[in-house]
């Protein structure tokens, strides 16, 4: 039997894992300077978690998630994004009460959902996110999206643009849900089912439906933003302030509701508008959620963040032609001819791996020629032969593989050699 990958996953390979590391060393970088710790959360969890923090009227809860009973007949689901976790040991290891807040915490890794696997979206999907968790301030509202969109600027994208709404607070949100019922009911039987449930569940949640994104009472359908209190005016003006003098461009979408259940006020997108990138847009997104921590047995404590996927991040910077500074290379490959050579080689490349460098040899008893092909298909930048003459002499035929320029350099000043040689290159 031949075995195949599950559908809606990916195997990356060698060649590509370079590319995801340097991405997720960007990221974690950014959020250390930004002062956002990492935070490691199980792939699975308790599902009544994802009943009560991402809400049972969204399509995750009620279509996508993967859950399973285990042994214990406990329902468990691996988890399908990352802030209700992260808020469930915020609570459970009352993080509250540390005296530096607000937290701020920083994550990454795998994500499961059942959905229809297309360019960009996967069954299994690596986030990155953040939460700050502690402070209803606008101006952390501003530096959640000012981290988003560095990560971007600082791997190279330049067609990306940020797309911000307000939901407002409970008052706000109910006089719109109002408003919503009255404007769809009398059609609704023109929208597909998941709306018409939605329209007695969570009319909101209608406006970010994929089917019916173009019909006409979409376009017409009551702003969030008319139905804004003052204060939720104000909080909003407030964060367009700050993005403002932070000089980050945004613009208003007042259509932009996100998914999730648990968001209010602020709520954001980051979208790439590079050619040929398809329909899978949607880089990154967030907002705030005053309301989760007490909706999972913590104390009101409100919150922002973000989650970002890995794919899409990757997926954007092919579209715009970016070039990842990845070193695929080692810095030396040992040639080893004979047997008494190879015996050397076999510490030398280990004292040159111990001293830092890239240092790999032949494994397969190749003749030369052979060798210095695969020190050329590994992206050496330079080779050290050993023959026997080579070892009477106590010297490697050193080849800088770039130039072609060759010299002999003793063993002993082999390492630091290489150390010099590589350091002026870099």
């Amino acid at each position: 039997m031949a075995f195949q990958i599950p559908r809606g996953t990916q195997d990356v390979l060698p060649g590509d894992t370079e590319k995801w590391q340097y991405v997720e060393c960007v990221a974690r970088s950014l959020c250390s300077r930004y002062g956002y710790r990492e935070i490691r959360t199980p792939i699975f969890e308790h599902t009544e978690l994802f009943l009560r923090g991402v809400g049972d009227t969204t399509d995750i809860v009620q279509k996508e998630m993967y859950t399973f009973e285990d042994k214990g007949g406990r329902a468990l689901t691996l988890r399908p994004e990352g802030t209700a976790p992260v808020v469930r040991a915020f609570v459970e290891h009352k993080l509250y009460g540390s005296p530096n807040q607000p937290l701020k915490l920083y994550y990454s890794g795998p994500m499961f959902r059942y959905e229809r696997p297309e360019a960009g979206r996967f069954r299994q999907f690596v986030q990155f996110g953040v939460e700050a968790l502690g402070s209803s301030d606008p101006a952390i509202d501003a530096e959640v999206m000012a981290l988003a969109m560095h990560i971007y600027e600082a791997l190279g994208l330049q067609r990306v643009r940020l797309v911000i709404n307000s939901l407002g607070d409970l008052d706000s949100r109910r006089a719109h849900r109002e408003a919503l019922v009255r404007h769809f009911s009398s059609r609704i039987h023109e929208l597909c089912s998941d709306c018409q449930m939605r329209l007695r569940t969570n009319p909101l949640r209608i406006l970010d439906c994929k089917k019916d994104r173009d019909h006409e009472l979409m376009a017409t359908a009551p702003s969030i933003l008319d139905y804004l209190n003052d204060e939720s005016r104000a909080y909003f003006e407030k964060v367009k302030q700050y993005l403002t003098a932070l000089g980050i461009p945004f613009v208003i979408d007042a259509r932009l509701v996100r998914g999730l259940d648990y968001y209010n006020h602020t709520t954001f997108e980051i979208m790439s508008e590079a050619e040929g990138f398809g329909a899978a847009a949607t880089l990154c997104g967030g907002g705030r959620y005053n309301g989760l921590v007490q909706e999972i047995g913590g104390p009101e404590t409100p919150g922002i963040g973000f989650a970002l996927s890995i794919e899409r991040l990757l997926a954007a910077l092919d579209a715009e032609g970016v070039e990842l500074p990845v070193d695929k290379g080692l810095d030396c490959y040992v040639v080893a001819v004979g047997e008494r050579a190879k015996d050397e080689a076999v510490r030398l490349v280990y004292a040159l791996r111990r001293a830092g460098l890239r240092v790999d040899q032949d494994y397969l008893d190749r003749k030369l020629k052979a060798q210095l092909k695969a020190a050329d298909r590994l992206g050496a930048s330079f080779v050290a032969i050993i023959g026997d003459e080579e070892l009477e002499r106590q010297e490697a035929a050193v080849k800088h593989m770039a130039s072609g320029e060759q010299m002999n350099v003793p063993l002993g000043e082999l390492t630091r050699f290489l150390l010099e040689r590589i350091g002026k290159e870099e």
